[in-house]
């Protein structure tokens, strides 16, 4: 908490740091109630620096003795959490003991307790916590640690680099010694102390090294490790062959927490992960668990090089990283699995979660000008459009100059803090191409239009594709500059067949034309294939184009693309006129449920094709948000769908019937996806019929992906059996933690009448603790997130729940009663009672006293 007015920070700003940290020497003694930190910087002045004292962060830390040079100090002021060291030498060390305690610790940052081990997060500024340094990403230093602490509780301690020494001590205390050659900034340090069990493995990387690959979890939790130890292989094999990147060290660890702000944090040769991206069986993990286990591994270690040996000068360089990291990690991911269906679902978080931060108060560049507290800029804009904004560059290029453009960044920059202007003049001086237009993606928010008109020639056979982009404006941003769009087109012939494959055009201009030539007939494009720009895309497309492309198009996210667009269109249909006809679009479902009863390929694409677009998607596709009204309609178009095809449905649900045979496959994880998707839609009318189905599913799954489907079939209904079934299903997991969780997410996001009385029994649950993320995560932001009818009741009630979880918050774990504001903030968009009951939420928020600059931030950017 900060006693004085939040402060904003800007890019503008930037100086470097007037001192650099050659060498850090730590030491940890790990006592009940207590830790005492000593830490031995090695300090010498920055050149590039014209400032000459030496300012130190620090926070929630006792100061027990301070010495320069190995002799006592007092010359240092400490004023709103910063020591100021006036004018020093040119080079001197400084040691500074303090006493922190991990236990009273709830905010998770720096150092901390979950259940009874101590772990730390550093990103962004949690090193501040655990000692007084220049807290900042460009210090880069090597690191020494020693750790003592209690051989029983502690019997495991962990630390960055390769193990040095370890040993007794008296009183059943032990110690361990730990090197990390490589220079790094503090945020990437690490600490792990408490009572472990190890599983290990070891890789062989291409210049033939062996590597120890060590996770560490609670007892218990072994036999759940398996699946994160293969994707830990196959990503540090992937890295090596994709971008010719091999691991340094001699170690790599991995420990699982149960209590963890985020999902992981790539600390140099230690990652500290949350359980929930760790743990997976058949038993404990759906099929999309065993996906995130796997593309997170390698997300973390994918920063061993694209944010640790390069990483950022200053946290308005935070896409540098992450979205660079994110995009290798979905390209991992769709190698490892389908990638059609990768795109498709990475598309689909994009537009439900980053296009909506563009469409509301806080819509920011991904490289932003200012922030007030960096916690709040983990966001879907810095991750996943920074994504694409590196996916386009990689089109642009190609894949062989793109390969170029990144050998060159990593020999240019490794071990060093740089910025995204210097990652994007790589791929500009690989390719030789101009990369200035580009850059505007990172420099302008919000979500480009693309709208596209054609005209065909039949006398010249000329095709002519006319576009035009714009640009909304946002906070502070107007009359932005035209962006370079990378826009795939293929071609089609009436028939279906592919007349012109992909090409990618380069729009550069506020409108342009594109022409094709020798064009026969008139075709049907394909347009933005693979999604190759994050616009919003508006085209002149005949609901019988869409037809054609969602049944003939060779790209298969543009198939999936065109069913959606006539199911949204078919939506809005029915929100206007509920007795609309709607019998062309039931033609077209009966064709694609025809499709998967003859054909046995890509069963998890052909699950995704018969899902439409859901209430959440579906309103950011409509100017004033009305949730009831999209939820009637579309439900009301599933249970058409029901009734129309009931027979053939069955006869599909039954073809992907359980083969008795578990796999993770991507074949066995289609059939089990494409089967859970039909029991949506066999049971969308929550009757008597509806419960039986869903009960006998669950009685017969033997894992945990098929249990699941029957839970979110029967959370909304009113049978005895809906009871049944979750009773036996907490009954048969309540040891398992992160299996509870889905067990509260479920019941959060149940659209029924009962659903307030249910969300206190749950509130109020033994199993509940507001202490811990992940359970916080799995009540309030399941229901407040995924069950958007709810969360907008009229009364007013779901927004009260919400607002009283982030005031409880606020003091206690400010980041992640900030992320929680995150539904609230579009209250613009909705209809006006539904703004009323919002913007007063917010305002209530705001009125708290002593509100944490996380929260205030959010908060205040949204009532603007």
């Amino acid at each position: 908490m900060s006693s004085c007015a939040p402060q904003t920070i800007f890019l503008k700003d930037y100086t470097p740091a007037p001192y650099k940290a050659e060498h850090v020497n730590l030491t940890f003694m790990l006592f009940e109630g207590k830790s005492v930190v000593k830490s031995e910087v090695i300090y010498v002045k920055n050149s590039d620096s014209n400032d000459h004292d030496l300012v130190l962060n620090g926070q929630d830390q006792t100061i027990v003795c301070v010495q320069l040079d190995g002799a006592s100090f007092d010359g240092y002021t400490i004023a709103d959490d910063k020591m100021t060291i006036s004018n020093p030498a040119e080079k001197f060390t400084l040691a500074i003991t303090s006493e922190i305690d991990p236990v009273a610790n709830t905010a998770l940052e720096g150092l901390y307790q979950s259940q009874g081990t101590y772990c730390t997060q550093c990103e962004a500024e949690g090193f501040r916590r655990i000692t007084y340094f220049q807290d900042r990403p460009d210090i880069l230093s090597t690191f020494s640690v020693r750790i003592e602490g209690d051989q029983e509780q502690c019997p495991v301690m962990l630390s960055n680099g390769n193990l040095m020494d370890s040993g007794m001590l008296g009183d059943s205390r032990h110690y361990t010694v730990w090197n990390d050659p490589f220079p790094k900034p503090c945020y990437l340090f690490a600490l792990v102390a408490g009572d472990l069990v190890r599983i290990a493995d070891t890789f062989t990387t291409m210049s033939n090294r062996k590597v120890d690959l060590h996770i560490y979890v609670r007892a218990g939790d072994e036999q759940q490790c398996g699946h994160a130890m293969e994707s830990l292989k196959k990503s540090m094999k992937w890295d090596e062959e994709k971008y010719g990147r091999e691991y340094q060290l001699d170690l790599f660890n991995i420990v699982a927490v149960s209590d963890f702000n985020m999902g992981a944090m790539e600390n140099t040769s230690l990652n500290i992960f949350n359980t929930k991206l760790v743990l997976a069986h058949q038993d404990t993990a759906t099929d999309n668990d065993f996906l995130s286990v796997e593309g997170v591994i390698g997300h973390e270690y994918f920063h061993n090089w694209t944010g640790n040996r390069v990483t950022c000068r200053d946290w308005f360089q935070l896409s540098l990283k992450e979205g660079l990291t994110v995009f290798r990690d979905h390209e991992f991911s769709s190698d490892m699995n389908s990638r059609d269906v990768q795109r498709i679902d990475d598309v689909t978080h994009l537009r439900r979660f980053q296009f909506a931060e563009d469409a509301g108060p806080l819509a920011h560049e991904v490289q932003p000008d200012s922030f007030i507290e960096i916690s709040n800029f983990y966001t879907m804009t810095v991750y996943e459009k920074g994504s694409e904004l590196i996916r386009m560059q990689h089109t642009l290029l190609g894949e062989d100059a793109y390969r170029k453009a990144t050998d060159l960044y990593f020999e240019r920059y490794d071990g060093h803090a740089v910025t995204c202007d210097d990652f994007v003049q790589c791929m500009a001086d690989a390719s030789g191409r101009d990369m200035g237009q580009f850059f505007l993606w990172y420099k302008q928010a919000g979500t480009p239009k693309l709208s596209v008109t054609s005209h065909y020639n039949a006398a010249k056979h000329l095709y002519t594709l006319t576009f035009t982009q714009s640009q909304d404006n946002t906070v502070g941003q107007t009359n932005k500059q035209p962006l370079l769009i990378p826009i795939s087109v293929g071609l089609l012939d009436i028939q279906g067949n592919e007349t012109h494959p992909t090409q990618t055009l380069e729009m550069t201009q506020a409108k342009q034309i594109f022409t094709f030539n020798d064009v026969i007939s008139r075709p049907v494009p394909s347009i933005l294939r693979s999604f190759s720009a994050p616009v919003k895309l508006i085209t002149d497309l005949s609901d019988d184009d869409l037809r054609l492309l969602q049944l003939h198009d060779t790209d298969g996210f543009n198939k999936w693309e065109a069913g959606q667009i006539l199911a949204l269109r078919t939506i809005e249909r029915v929100m206007v006129n509920k007795d609309a006809d709607i019998s062309g679009f039931m033609d077209d479902f009966g064709m694609l449920i025809q499709q998967g009863l003859t054909r046995k390929d890509n069963k998890a694409l052909l699950a995704r094709a018969l899902s439409l677009p859901n209430v959440t998607d579906i309103a950011q596709t409509q100017v004033v948000i009305d949730p009831a009204a999209i939820n009637y309609a579309r439900t009301h178009i599933l249970q058409s769908i029901k009734r129309t095809h009931k027979a053939a449905l069955v006869m599909l649900y039954e073809a992907n019937a359980n083969t008795g045979n578990f796999a993770i496959t991507p074949e066995a994880m289609g059939r089990r996806a494409l089967q859970g998707v039909v029991l949506e839609i066999l049971t969308i009318s929550n009757g008597t019929g509806c419960a039986t189905r869903s009960k006998v599913h669950y009685d017969n799954a033997d894992n945990m992906t098929d249990r699941v489907a029957a839970l979110v079939c029967l959370a909304d209904s009113t049978k005895p059996e809906r009871d049944i079934v979750f009773e036996d299903f907490y009954e048969r997991f309540k040891d398992y933690q992160l299996v509870v969780d889905k067990w509260f997410s479920l019941q959060a996001m149940a659209n029924r009448k009962e659903i307030f009385d249910d969300f206190s029994t749950l509130r109020n649950h033994a199993e509940f603790n507001i202490k811990n993320p992940n359970r916080v995560r799995s009540l309030y932001s399941a229901f407040a997130v995924n069950n958007p009818v709810k969360f907008h009741d009229p009364s007013g009630k779901g927004y009260a729940l919400l607002r009283n979880a982030i005031i409880e918050l606020n003091t206690m774990n400010p980041q992640i009663a900030a992320r929680l504001v995150t539904p609230l903030k579009e209250w613009k968009r909705y209809t006006p009672e539904l703004q009323a009951l919002m913007q007063a939420a917010l305002q209530t928020i705001m009125d708290e006293p002593q509100l944490s600059n996380d929260v205030f931030e959010v908060v205040s950017k949204s009532l603007k």
